[in-house]
């Protein structure tokens, strides 16, 4: 965007916005999201910074009245792939709290030195600024939606010291702690439980994503229904819980952790699996472009591509669910983890978590059922992402992860493309190959001549072209759409197959 297109934006107030930039004015020194509604500054003041973290840097303190903290994220970091935005990935994710700036640059294959610069000129700070104002919004959130003291909250956010907490908290928002504590509505959660609004930009079609979640729902691991969603995950310093649930058109986390560390990592991942940080209106004003697909933005607005808890576990669950139902896959992969899975003590029937990939390599055989072929792939999936053969991250580039992942014996070019859509959040993927996809654009009168050259019209958007079209599969004649699984047969070694979104 231009100078006059963010400060157009400002004017109007466009919450749309909102966490895609920040407006730094040097005549109050301090910085708002564009919604803020205060009077609109001259724009010889005005200054953009694409982070909060450059704002920072620059001498400037977050707005008390917009708090632009507490703004959704940025949707670049899923829309970009450069290394820019697999670093902000990686470190709203905590690596930096967990290994460092070297161990960030080790995971993107720069040094520390390069890093930064290429960081400082892209998004106006290094990589510790940038972890710095992470921080700071883990500890707001702490602040004001736990009862914990103020010194546990320093240490739980990630700094060195109280001091250094104070400080920086003093610096950004220009209030004590306290002072930010003092600023909440509502109560804190009783008993070392985490309950936090999580931003969200509008329209956001929760009812369609917590249906999908409910006919993949794995028994122990995640509980699902019509308004909630809550599941077990393995974090850093252990196991961890989390329920999302509709709250008056917007979203609540409910949490326990095993160490406050891991809440920043944890909130990061909840936001990736409910797509949080898209930008819904950019999406369906291109879609709805094409007359085949207006009427169904017009009737779904603000669809989303879910994300990943794991992406470990993600490959496994798409190499399980192929050429099989939803039903059947989702009757394995509850098998696999009453069996292997280690037990937590979980609420409301969270009582596993997921296999680890080391056991499932070790036991996954002993378990798994179907054709021996299909078995020795997944477990040997699950050996080369237990040993370091293969990694699989939120960062990866797209086109090295998938080359990595067709290396791999039973994955297919259908399971590569379906990792990476749900593992990185890759808003461009399309399956064309993908039976689904097709019935759904036939029903949507799309001709399947052609569909993939029809489709690289709505790019950068196809993965929620997929989800559409998904979408609208005509449901067989008694029989829920949710139950199917579509296949694709193909001479390569590996078939692939989709699950159905609905």
């Amino acid at each position: 965007m231009t100078f006059d297109e963010r400060y157009a934006a400002i004017q109007s107030r466009d919450a749309r916005f909102d966490g895609q930039f920040v407006t730094a004015v040097s005549s109050t020194g301090i910085y708002c999201r564009p919604s803020c509604p205060a009077r609109t500054p001259k724009p010889a003041n005005v200054t953009f910074y694409p982070t909060s973290a450059a704002a920072h840097e620059a001498g400037y303190r977050a707005c008390k009245r917009c708090l632009p903290e507490a703004a959704p994220g940025s949707p670049d970091w899923d829309v970009r792939g450069d290394v820019a935005a697999r670093a902000m990935r990686l470190i709203a994710d905590g690596v930096i709290e967990r290994e460092g700036v070297p161990g960030l640059a080790h995971r993107l294959g720069y040094s520390p030195r390069h890093l930064t610069r290429l960081l400082t000129a892209e998004l106006g700070a290094g990589p510790l600024a940038l972890s710095r104002a992470q921080r700071a919004h883990t500890a707001r959130m702490l602040l004001v939606g736990t009862a914990m003291p103020a010194s546990d909250i320093a240490f739980a956010s990630g700094f060195a010291s109280v001091r250094q907490f104070n400080d920086t908290i003093r610096e950004v928002f220009g209030l004590t702690p306290l002072e930010v504590r003092a600023r909440r509505t509502g109560s804190a959660a009783p008993g070392g439980t985490i309950d936090l609004a999580l931003p969200v930009r509008g329209p956001f079609d929760a009812a369609g994503l917590l249906a999908w979640m409910s006919a993949r729902a794995l028994p122990g691991v995640e509980v699902a229904g019509e308004a909630s969603f809550a599941r077990t995950v393995l974090l850093a310093s252990g196991p961890a819980w989390f329920e999302v649930r509709t709250d008056a058109g917007g979203l609540r986390l409910r949490a326990t952790v095993t160490a406050l560390s891991d809440l920043a990592t944890l909130v990061a991942r909840v936001r990736r699996i409910f797509d949080l940080d898209a930008d819904p209106l950019a999406i369906d004003s291109a879609l709805s472009r094409h007359p085949e697909l207006e009427p169904r933005v017009r009737a779904i607005p603000g669809i989303r591509v879910p994300g990943a808890a794991d992406p470990h576990e993600m490959l496994i669950r798409a190499m399980v669910g192929q050429q099989i139902t939803v039903a059947a896959a989702r009757t394995a992969l509850a098998a696999l983890a009453d069996a292997l899975g280690e037990e937590v003590a979980g609420p409301d029937g969270l009582t596993r978590l997921f296999p680890t990939m080391a056991t499932i390599a070790d036991h996954g055989a002993e378990v798994l059922r179907g054709p021996a072929a299909r078995i020795r792939s997944i477990v040997g999936a699950a050996r080369a992402l237990a040993e370091g053969e293969v990694t699989l991250t939120i960062a990866d580039d797209g086109s090295e992860q998938r080359r990595a992942l067709l290396a791999l014996p039973g994955v297919g070019p259908w399971t590569a493309d379906y990792v990476r859509m749900r593992v990185l959040g890759d808003p461009d993927v399309f399956l064309p190959t993908d039976v689904a996809v097709r019935s759904g654009a036939r029903a949507l009168g799309i001709p399947a001549e052609g569909l993939e050259t029809w489709a690289a019209t709505v790019a950068p958007w196809r993965s929620y072209l997929s989800a559409h079209l998904w979408r609208a599969v005509p449901a067989r004649p008694g029989r829920a759409a949710t139950a199917r699984t579509s296949t694709v047969r193909s001479p390569a070694p590996a078939a692939s197959a989709v699950e159905v979104l609905t």
